[in-house]
């Protein structure tokens, strides 16, 4: 069985889905930084010395394991010469 298959079977579960909803914000995140970071062909490394943090804080960030401070992500935008981007959508 893939990846695919197998997920589709754990969203038949309404449990599951509504756990999954919950982790959408942090799976969000990790995807736009992660996908920002390669655009600018930087390493996490890289990426955390520009933003003045250590590299464990990039990788937390890109596995979806920590919540961030609005201040790194500024940090984070302004080392990606990108905008930061935070809404509500209803």
């Amino acid at each position: 069985m893939n990846w695919k298959d197998f997920e589709r079977e754990l969203m038949k579960d309404p449990k599951f889905r509504k756990e999954a909803a919950k982790l959408e914000p942090e799976y969000q995140l990790a995807r736009s930084l992660i996908g920002a970071r390669i655009k600018r062909r930087l390493t996490q490394k890289a990426l955390a010395k520009k933003a003045s943090t250590d590299q464990a804080s990039i990788s937390r960030l890109e596995s979806g394991s920590s919540k961030p401070s609005l201040t790194l992500l500024r940090k984070i935008a302004a080392a990606l010469d990108a905008r930061l981007f935070i809404k509500f959508d209803l």
